[in-house]
């Protein structure tokens, strides 16, 4: 997988560091997405919604939404997460409620149906990662989980406009598409 380029510091011409530790977390972030993926097609080939869907099955678990909060959380067009919701609609994973606060317009809400697509999805990569966990040395398994309130941290500050993470879909190399997932990549 081809990296970013290395930009230099302007006061010495070498790469800066916080550049260089951004490309190598990205790098390590978008192959560790791609092989949990692929492996889990492998090891369970009944699994194969595309990210773009399961990520919109998440937000759905918390309580339903209408298509516009659902773009807005998933920072995706609004034509683009109608699109994925009647592909989940035909699924028979979402239905469509009336909304009690406007009558005019319908909340999208997990079904029975797709509420357990979405636990088997999690149980599956669950154990996946258990299981390529157990395959670490001690140390480095340790230094894995140690990582994640750090992890946590950044993905919260990435949430945060200003910070990268309110940049359009596609122009900070973030998203589901951008990392080799979603509708584009399947």
């Amino acid at each position: 997988m081809p990296s970013s380029p290395h930009v230099p510091d302007p006061a010495n011409g070498s790469p800066d560091p916080a550049v260089e530790q951004a490309r190598r977390l990205t790098d390590t972030v978008t192959r560790l997405r791609r092989a949990l993926r692929s492996s889990i097609r492998t090891d369970y080939p009944w699994e194969s919604l595309p990210m773009a869907q399961v990520e919109l099955l998440q937000t759905l678990a918390a309580a339903p939404l209408r298509v516009g909060e659902l773009a807005a959380r998933q920072r995706l067009a609004p034509n683009t997460v109608s699109g994925l919701v009647g592909k989940l609609l035909e699924a028979g994973f979402v239905d469509r409620q009336a909304d009690p606060g406007d009558r005019r317009t319908a909340r999208i809400a997990l079904t029975p149906a797709g509420r357990r697509q979405l636990d088997d999805w999690q149980s599956a990569h669950e154990r996946r990662i258990a299981a390529a966990l157990g395959t670490l040395a001690p140390a480095d398994r340790s230094a894995v989980i140690g990582a994640l309130p750090a992890l946590e941290q950044l993905a919260r500050a990435l949430a945060q406009p200003g910070t990268g993470g309110d940049l359009p879909p596609g122009a900070g190399g973030e998203g589901p598409a951008a990392a080799g997932e979603g509708p584009a990549a399947e």
